[in-house]
């Protein structure tokens, strides 16, 4: 079994269209990611080979650009809460071949192109939109990875905080087997959840043993653990955290921290460039 992720993204188009089958007809990304995993047999290395210096695996980049081809070709839909879909006709569709969907979508942006309607077509910009995700997030990731590890914690004290947890404090200096910190979690202004957190603040990914050594430090301390990284977590540390029977731990990777700090725009901002549009037609029939 390769170890290496050896898959171009259009060899993704079956998997992720079967994928998508198997899960009911929708799936969230991270769904999609792990049956394409199974159907292929991809070893632990293969899914988590990062691609080029950012925090996205092969795996992930090479999907999102199989998702968006799908999509232009008519089989897939997604929504803003980034769930993906078969549409009634990708229903209807079994497998595809592959250079025929890439003919018709690079055939659907050439006349876009041409007809000089790239700035006005919101499907035109989907094609790439995902993809561009990864840029920002990247560059984010990289800053958050160039502050003091002391800014990092106080980073994560905050963003628990606009999340709605109280009592954050910091505790890493103790150095108190991996806790970081700790706080409380109210829902709906009734149930109390303490949580201890641990902030990882680097570029790799963090392995099922961190999360075993984690639930041991913060067994019969806490409700819940929360691991937030920089980095990413390998599919078996994703599975110890939620291994049945065990303290549940929540993870957020750099990506998902990446997505919240611009949610809360804490550190980011989101520039709209506005573009003034005149309608002829209109002033013809007043």
């Amino acid at each position: 079994m390769d170890k290496h992720f050896i898959y171009k993204y259009d060899d993704l188009f079956n998997p992720t269209l079967k994928a998508l089958k198997k899960l009911g007809d929708s799936g969230a990304v991270s769904e999609i990611e792990e049956e394409v995993a199974q159907l292929l047999g991809l070893t632990e290395e293969a899914i988590n080979e990062g691609h080029g210096k950012g925090n996205t695996t092969k795996l992930s980049y090479r999907l999102a650009w199989a998702r968006n081809y799908l999509k232009q070709y008519g089989l897939l839909e997604n929504s803003s809460r980034g769930v993906w879909a078969l549409t009634e006709e990708g229903q209807k569709v079994l497998e595809v071949n592959k250079e025929k969907v890439k003919r018709a979508v690079v055939k659907k942006d050439r006349e876009q192109r041409l007809a000089k309607k790239e700035k006005d077509s919101p499907e035109l910009q989907s094609t790439t939109e995902e993809i561009e995700e990864f840029s920002w997030q990247d560059k984010l990731l990289d800053t958050l990875r160039s502050i003091h590890p002391d800014q990092f914690e106080r980073l994560c004290q905050r963003l628990l905080r606009e999340l709605g947890f109280v009592n954050v404090e910091v505790t890493g200096k103790t150095n108190d087997g991996g806790i970081d910190g700790k706080g409380i979690i109210r829902i709906g202004g009734v149930l109390s959840f303490h949580v201890v957190f641990q902030a990882k603040r680097y570029q790799g990914s963090v392995s099922s043993s961190v999360i075993r050594d984690f639930r041991g430090a913060m067994s019969g301390r806490a409700d819940k653990g929360l691991i937030m990284t920089t980095g990413s977590f390998t599919r078996e540390a994703k599975k110890e955290a939620q291994r049945d029977g065990a303290i549940p731990i929540d993870l957020i990777d750099g990506n998902d921290f990446a997505e919240k700090l611009k949610e809360l725009k804490l550190g980011v901002s989101v520039e709209l460039v506005e573009e003034v549009k005149i309608k002829p037609e209109w002033f013809k029939s007043i």
